[in-house]
């Protein structure tokens, strides 16, 4: 059941997007910022907490779980005094996402030939 349910979330999470570039005619980046700043504000809200307590993976690997980490990582370190130490917080849980990125990126870059 859990197969199901991320599947279902992560898909129609998925198909916003893809209803959002089609009927709003919104580009890529648009979405995805868009997308980001809902994870954020659904973060900080604790509703998507909850999202991710229903679908797991579903909720946490698109793009929306990237806004919902750096909101995570700024909630852990709100008590911390600094701009700094809130600024750390945000990659405290995306950092992980952003090395893994990264290091994919080079990967393929090796394996395929990168235009330009």
């Amino acid at each position: 059941m859990d197969y199901v349910m991320a599947f279902m979330v992560g898909g129609a999470l998925c198909a916003i997007a893809q209803l959002f570039m089609d009927i709003g005619k919104f580009s890529q980046m648009h979405v995805m910022s868009l997308f980001v700043a809902a994870g954020v504000v659904l973060g900080i809200g604790g509703i998507y907490d909850r999202l991710i307590a229903i679908a797991g993976a579903g909720a946490a690997f698109p793009i929306s779980g990237f806004g919902y980490f750096l909101a995570k990582g700024v909630l852990a370190q709100s008590g911390a005094a600094g701009w700094l130490a809130v600024s750390s917080g945000m990659f405290q849980f995306a950092g992980a996402i952003l090395s893994f990125a990264i290091v994919l990126s080079f990967f393929t870059a090796l394996l395929c030939k990168p235009k330009g």
